[in-house]
């Protein structure tokens, strides 16, 4: 089993009533140094139906994002089955096991988590995170979408923010997407 240890990101997916957003910072490190502020490290896919976030090492995330894009195509667009064989293929493959990187990814009704050790998590709330400021951007979400009134969107930025100022590895380069249902 792999350690991947995430470093120069941090990825957020907030779900609340029938939207959902994520959010991720724009910063690339390579050791102690930031090579980059600005990367996009999420995206909407699929005519805007479906978003996806990336940390890890950039070729790797790239590399998993097209392959991403293969699995909903093999796989009629369901996020679900599409998530699940690329873990698969992801875990069993002798050169993409090496891959270091994790991937959220959200449509209307669900958000996954998936990893290059055959993870695909959903969580049990409306707050999904990756990367170094992972544990940090989680927490603050959590909180929020708890106790307050707040949008999904005000949610995953205003947690970001707060990530950004306790993980030195997270900027405020934020690239927001959103899916916002009117149903």
């Amino acid at each position: 089993m792999s350690s991947i240890n995430m470093r120069g990101t941090t990825i957020c997916c907030v779900r609340r009533g029938n939207d959902v957003t994520v959010a991720g910072d724009g910063q690339v490190t390579l050791g102690d140094t930031v090579m980059k502020h600005g990367a996009r490290k999420v995206r909407k896919i699929r005519d805007g139906k479906i978003l996806i976030g990336f940390a890890g090492s950039t070729a790797d995330a790239m590399c998993l994002f097209e392959m991403f894009e293969a699995k909903l195509d093999e796989h009629s667009g369901n996020l679900t089955r599409a998530a699940v064989g690329l873990a698969k293929q992801w875990r069993t493959d002798k050169y993409l096991k090496k891959l270091e990187a994790m991937m959220i990814v959200a449509d209307a009704e669900r958000t996954l988590i998936i990893s290059g050790n055959g993870d695909v998590l959903e969580p049990d709330e409306g707050v999904a995170s990756i990367g170094s400021g992972g544990p940090y951007v989680k927490s603050a979400a959590t909180a929020l979408l708890r106790h307050s009134e707040h949008c999904a969107r005000d949610i995953a930025e205003y947690a970001m923010n707060i990530a950004a100022e306790t993980c030195i590895y997270t900027n405020t380069s934020f690239t927001i997407e959103s899916l916002e249902q009117t149903s």
